[in-house]
């Protein structure tokens, strides 16, 4: 994906940071967690669920600081690397980030979305490397789903292999 090669499979990044991959958070309506197209896979937005629960709930700048937020948006950002992986081989079967989308539920005046976007943003280039690299957009909104205060989409790059 991107000129430099990155040796070191993301599952071994994860080994070492200690990270563990989660169960795909199941749906809370009538969609599906991810879909492959055509080489990508795309995920459904997704929230900061840990064990079946919301993390932290509010809005971003009122009841949610904004480092809360960024550790929310890192929660989402790795449920969608498990929704992406479920439809791939494990999370070596993802190439690399393409696309991150997220939406931040923002408290009047709130202005610090590419903050809080910073937290999924980092968590996928420690993953994969100079592959978690990837074009963003942080957007503010009124209410997410469930009071969640983000929600992250993916659009990532699936290995040839896992086609």
């Amino acid at each position: 994906m991107n000129e430099e090669t990155n040796l070191t499979p993301p599952s071994a990044r994860m080994a070492e940071l200690g990270i563990t991959l989660p169960p795909v958070a199941a749906p809370v309506a009538s969609y599906a967690p991810a879909l492959r197209s055509a080489g990508q896979v795309f995920t459904s937005g997704q929230l900061p669920f840990v064990d079946g629960a919301l993390a932290v709930t509010g809005k971003v700048g009122a009841e949610v600081g904004l480092d809360e937020a960024a550790r929310a948006a890192r929660t989402a950002a790795l449920n969608a690397v498990a929704a992406a992986a479920s439809v791939v081989d494990g999370v070596d079967g993802i190439q690399g980030v393409v696309k991150v989308t997220v939406y931040v539920a923002s408290a009047p005046g709130f202005t610090g979305q590419p903050q809080v976007a910073n937290g999924a943003s980092a968590l996928l280039e420690e993953i994969f490397g100079p592959d978690g690299r990837h074009v963003r957009s942080a957007v503010g909104v009124a209410v997410l789903p469930l009071d969640s205060p983000v929600e992250v989409e993916l659009v990532v790059e699936a290995n040839a292999a896992s086609f």
